[in-house]
């Protein structure tokens, strides 16, 4: 891409010496004292009218990067709109911004944390955020719509239902996000996102965020972004988090669950993500574990949305302390303090796993990332060593020898390298008695 880039090197600065105005910096959470380093380069080109490609890794403050200079913009229309006309005026403004993500569950993420700061702004009329995406009762959006928000964060094809029945215009949008603009860009998207922005007017502000950067969304962005456009880079492109402590163990494939199980009982972590790619997989885990006496839950795309809604809920009250989940929850999702995060198989596509692990050590705290790891993921695991530049070593885990041969003639030298043979994490005295010495046969999942 050819347009400027901003490095990343910058002097600690205040939330208003970035060029937001008073009412929205009284209106942020007080637990909010700085902007993030993704917040200090994105606001102020926002706020100047610039397109934006912002890289950034997972849990560094993406979300009031791009929230705070739109809700601030929709502001500003509003008490402009109250000086010419009446309150009641205001309240009919079409929709002046929108913001596109993946999943319903990252699109309640954004709409709550937004929502928190424009209830605390002081307008003349109300500053409304809607949230449309599939499994929510479309009676029930109809009537939210009625009351013409001005802030629209949506799953793609949820909007373009609505835009087909015309329920919803987006002839007046004048900022557009796309939020995990990466995974806008797959197949199951990016079609939608194309028929979303024909509906919307050529001159609009338009923002891409993403924690990794395929070459897809690189040639996409040159296309994209027309209006002065400005690429920032908070932290190396594709990179993982400082704080997450990367641990990878290799272990027979018909193993996994059983040292799974034998993980959780021996350290009692209070909380734990799990993430399985397939879907029957992930229900099949949960119920194993929930006979191992742990508080479980499965969570992915086939759930109807009030019991995804629920279980998420759930994890994040701490009322589950196992989530077993598909990429579903790579994305986006915030759990406040999640301490770790256990790959039951590494993802197909490399930029997922630095997703997935992202979900813990957020916002600044430390966090634990292990996979389980067959000969069988070689190829995914020299897929994400070379996307993240790291060495990623493999150890040998107590009591689970390998016994399954490699898959092809370089043996473990398809791994990248000696595996070392230790105990798992940092507790060398960990009591072994409680580890689950049950035959893993019951598990026919694939992994």
């Amino acid at each position: 891409m050819t347009f400027p880039k901003l490095s990343s090197s910058l002097e600690p600065l205040t939330f208003a010496e970035l060029g937001l105005n008073t009412a929205l910096v009284k209106a942020l959470p007080t637990t909010l004292n700085y902007p993030t380093r993704v917040q200090q380069l994105a606001i102020p080109a926002i706020l100047a009218g610039r397109d934006l490609l912002a890289l950034a890794q997972t849990g560094s403050g993406k979300t009031f990067a791009f929230g705070l200079p739109m809700l601030q913009a929709i502001y500003q229309q509003i008490q402009q709109q109250t000086q010419l006309q009446s309150a009641k005026s205001v309240q009919a403004l079409n929709a002046l911004a929108l913001v596109l993500v993946p999943t319903r569950e990252l699109a309640l993420q954004v709409t709550e944390a937004l929502q928190a700061v424009a209830s605390q702004l002081s307008t003349s009329a109300p500053l409304h955020i809607q949230l449309l995406c599939g499994g929510v009762a479309l009676e029930e959006q109809l009537a939210e719509l009625a009351t013409k928000p001005q802030l629209l964060v949506a799953t793609p094809g949820r909007l373009l239902d609505l835009c087909k029945q015309s329920h919803i215009s987006l002839d007046s949008i004048k900022h557009l996000v796309l939020d995990e603009a990466d995974r806008l860009l797959e197949m199951g998207f990016w079609p939608d996102v194309q028929k979303l922005m024909t509906l919307m007017p050529k001159r609009k502000q338009t923002s891409l965020f993403s924690a990794t950067l395929p070459e897809a969304l690189d040639a996409l962005a040159g296309k994209l972004l027309v209006n002065d456009p400005l690429r920032v880079e908070a932290h190396k492109v594709n990179s993982v988090v400082g704080e997450i402590e990367e641990q990878l163990y290799l272990v027979n494939k018909g193993s996994k669950a059983q040292a799974l199980i034998a993980l959780l009982k021996q350290y009692q972590w209070p909380q734990v993500l799990v993430f399985i790619s397939a879907r029957d997989d992930a229900d099949a885990v949960a119920k194993r574990l929930t006979k191992a006496g742990m508080k479980a839950a499965a969570l992915h795309g086939e759930k109807d949305q009030t019991v995804r809604s629920q279980t998420l809920a759930d994890f994040k009250a701490n009322r589950i302390q196992v989530l077993v989940a598909t990429d579903l929850m790579a994305r986006g999702i915030h759990v406040d303090a999640l301490p770790v995060v256990i790959n039951l198989d590494l993802p197909m596509s490399a930029p997922v796993y630095v997703h997935r692990i992202g979900r813990t050590a957020r916002a600044g705290e430390k966090g634990l990332a292990i996979s389980l790891v067959c000969h069988g993921e070689m190829p995914s695991l020299t897929a994400i060593r070379s996307l993240t530049a790291r060495e990623l070593p493999l150890a040998l885990l107590a009591d689970f020898p390998v016994t399954d041969k490699p898959s092809d003639k370089s043996g473990d030298g398809a791994a990248g390298g000696k595996v070392e043979r230790k105990r798992p994490l940092r507790d060398k005295q960990a009591n072994r008695r409680s580890i689950n010495k049950h035959s893993a046969k019951a598990f026919k999942g694939k992994h």
